[in-house]
């Protein structure tokens, strides 16, 4: 597969995520957002699972379980940090921190950990990128700091960081299907025991069920898997950035679908996020392919 069309199946991976809050406002208010993201895991990795069966590749014969259980318990607290940073600091605060965080850590793990620097235009992507997010949702909300939401926030960046480069590793040695098949059941597995501290009431309406089925199957399940293959032909700085195309997607849903209204600076902040993935997406130049090499 080449590095293009890696690109192109990433991104449509944060496309699929970002409709998840479209789709959740479909979701009667009483249910915690917390409890839909314990959902969203359980429905996708079973029906993955559920995949694999019918495929007749349930075999997990010299399985990486310890790497398997280590990504999926980041993945786990990720959501709880996540969501805690939300409910503490806003929307805006919470949300970019936490995701525009991600690809400054995973670059700074392939710098030092994996002696892979990242190139320049990633660089400027991610700068791009990063900003076109922070202009568009504080443009949306009021801001209140809170420094322990901050705290959360950054946590949040950092464990979706580490789970992307673990996960890149498994998907590498079992591929995509399996691996977020497997990492999805255990992570909720692993959240299963918090699911009673969390409001759930209205799930089961008729709106509630084909929302949460959808965000399972089609953000989750789906979603995650063209995230994994992609990973395969794509550095884990580069899919972290990519994954800015998520609120980018939110957004305009947002507009068009839920009827939100985004001023001129929204805009901007959208058009700066579109003029940093267009970078990233730009072929490599010579001189850094040629470092690849040597490596």
């Amino acid at each position: 597969m080449s590095e293009k069309w890696a690109f192109l199946i990433v991104l449509s991976a944060a496309i699929l995520w970002g409709t998840t809050g479209t789709a959740q406002t479909f979701i009667p208010t009483t249910v915690d957002p917390f409890f839909v993201s314990m959902l969203r895991l359980a429905i996708g990795g079973i029906i993955l699972l559920m995949v694999l069966g019918l495929m007749r590749k349930l075999k997990f014969a010299d399985w990486p379980w310890k790497k398997t259980l280590l990504t999926a318990a980041f993945l786990a607290v990720f959501q709880y940090c996540f969501f805690s940073s939300v409910r503490l600091t806003g929307v805006a605060i919470g949300t970019v921190l936490s995701i525009g965080s991600a690809p400054v850590f995973a670059g700074l793990f392939e710098s030092f950990v994996l002696k892979k620097p990242p190139s320049r235009k990633w660089m400027m992507a991610t700068v791009l990128t990063i900003a076109g997010c922070a202009i568009l949702f504080f443009n949306k909300e009021l801001v209140v700091f809170s420094p322990l939401g901050a705290m959360f926030a950054i946590a949040a960046g950092l464990l979706f960081a580490l789970y992307t480069l673990n996960n890149k590793r498994i998907v590498e040695e079992n591929g995509a299907l399996k691996t977020v098949a497997v990492v999805f059941t255990i992570s909720a597995m692993m959240l299963l025991p918090f699911m009673f501290f969390f409001e759930s009431n209205g799930i089961l309406t008729k709106t509630g069920i084909f929302s949460i089925l959808y965000i399972g199957v089609v953000t989750t399940a789906i979603g995650y898997v063209l995230y994994s293959v992609g990973l395969k032909n794509v550095t884990s700085s580069s899919a972290t950035t990519i994954a800015l195309a998520e609120p980018l997607t939110a957004a305009i849903l947002s507009v068009v679908v839920v009827g939100e209204y985004l001023n001129a600076s929204g805009w901007f902040g959208v058009f700066m996020i579109l003029i940093g993935l267009v970078i990233l997406s730009m072929k490599q130049k010579h001189k850094q392919a040629a470092y690849e090499l040597q490596k």
